[in-house]
């Protein structure tokens, strides 16, 4: 008996000991944040993420379309819209101008900013404003059984390439229009043009953003006249005039109507090989983006946490921030659809094969650039509407390429001096 509650004393000795220590290592326990994230986001986020830490968390989601205007509502009034919040790549310029957010230098460990590479597309004036979670970096999108039926053996590493390859899918009759490229007035068009600019050699501004693109043999021209030549020799669908890039993904390329995507985004590879909720199921494969040089080129639209300044508990959402763009939750996270933005992560996923095009997408990861070298402007998005709406009147043929590119300058003129 006496041994019985010595061993029970003991029990309970080491179970208060061992308390002591959990709440020492965990010393937010007992604290709670909320978390402003896009819709849809993992189930079991909150749960996991109090479990390991003690601090609950109030995960609330919007639509992409509606996070923003939320964002710059609250912080306008001054009040936290969350105390972790979305931070999308396009923002960075606008929201450090505003001096928003809490600059993150000092607070992530240079392994992790070495890690996620494209962290440097959230520096800006020398402060990192957020820690990107999921990646999104352009790569091409193939359907490896179209190519196969038409013959190509190779897959396309030039611009020359891709449209010969292009060509042999119309004329062998496996696509009507083999490229998927959209042309409407918004945001896809804009991307892809970027992607085909870097694609031909250039940049869209020098550093102190004088357009690029103006002139005939600038990569900015070329790579409209590259798509506007597409369009004229049938390899592009007459309709994409009027279709967003996800119309394109998802009712074209994922349907089998299309062969290759110019613009392809990595994290639709599971969705387009899964047959549930695709036709194409097995046939999608991510290729290196092709270029005039036949060196590969791309560039990253990441998405990001960052802490609002007005936050009252910036020191947990640290650690909410730390706990999600983590390796071992990232490595979790990509049964959610997130892409990794860890190096680390995308080379332990491709290794375990657990990754679509693991080979390609880890290779295109390390060739990832910013859009803007000097950090995005805050005139960003008044630019971006400008360069969709012009490359949309010129594929209607309202205008030339002449006019598109002026257009694009004065669109950037424009916005620059608001």
């Amino acid at each position: 008996m006496r041994k019985s509650i010595v061993s029970l004393l003991a029990s309970a000795a080491l179970a208060i000991a061992t308390t002591a220590v959990a709440q020492d290592a965990r010393p937010f326990a007992g604290t709670s944040i909320t978390v402003l994230m896009p819709s849809p986001q993992g189930p079991d986020i909150a749960s996991a993420f109090e479990a390991e830490t003690g601090i609950h968390v109030d995960l609330q989601t919007l639509s992409w379309d509606d996070i923003r205007p939320k964002l710059v509502t609250a912080l306008v009034a001054g009040t936290a819209p969350a105390d972790v919040t979305e931070f999308d790549w396009s923002w960075t310029g606008q929201f450090n101008a505003a001096d928003w957010f809490v600059p993150l230098n000092d607070l992530i460990d240079a392994e992790t900013v070495e890690d996620i590479g494209v962290a440097k597309i959230f520096t800006v004036d020398g402060k990192l404003l957020g820690i990107p979670y999921t990646n999104d970096f352009r790569v091409m999108l193939i359907n490896k059984k179209h190519f196969s039926d038409a013959g190509i053996a190779e897959v396309p590493k030039t611009l020359d390439e891709l449209v010969a390859a292009a060509k042999q899918l119309k004329e062998k009759g496996v696509s009507q229009y083999p490229i998927g490229l959209p042309l409407s007035a918004t945001e896809g068009a804009s991307t892809s043009w970027y992607l085909l600019t870097k694609a031909f050699g250039g940049e869209l501004f020098d550093k102190d953003f004088n357009p690029l693109f103006v002139q005939p043999d600038s990569a900015g021209y070329k790579a409209l006249a590259f798509e506007l030549m597409l369009l004229k020799e049938g390899l592009v669908d007459p309709a994409s005039t009027g279709l967003k890039d996800t119309q394109i993904n998802e009712g074209m390329f994922s349907q089998g109507l299309t062969s290759i995507m110019i613009s392809g985004e990595p994290g639709r590879l599971g969705q387009m090989n899964d047959p549930k909720q695709s036709k194409v199921a097995g046939q999608a494969e991510a290729i290196l983006v092709a270029t005039e040089s036949g060196t590969t080129r791309s560039f990253g639209l990441p998405e990001a946490l960052a802490i609002p300044k007005v936050s009252a508990n910036q020191e947990a959402a640290l650690v909410f921030v730390k706990w999600f763009t983590s390796r071992e939750h990232q490595k979790k996270n990509l049964a959610n659809g997130f892409l990794p933005t860890r190096t680390s992560a995308l080379s332990e996923l491709n290794a375990e094969g657990k990754l679509n095009s693991g080979d390609a997408l880890v290779a295109q990861s390390k060739t990832v650039e910013a859009l803007f070298p000097q950090g995005t402007p805050p005139w960003y998005p008044q630019f971006s509407s400008g360069v969709n709406t012009a490359i949309n009147s010129a594929a209607k043929g309202q205008i030339t390429i002449d006019q598109a590119v002026q257009k694009i300058a004065e669109a950037a003129k424009e916005a620059m001096a608001q």
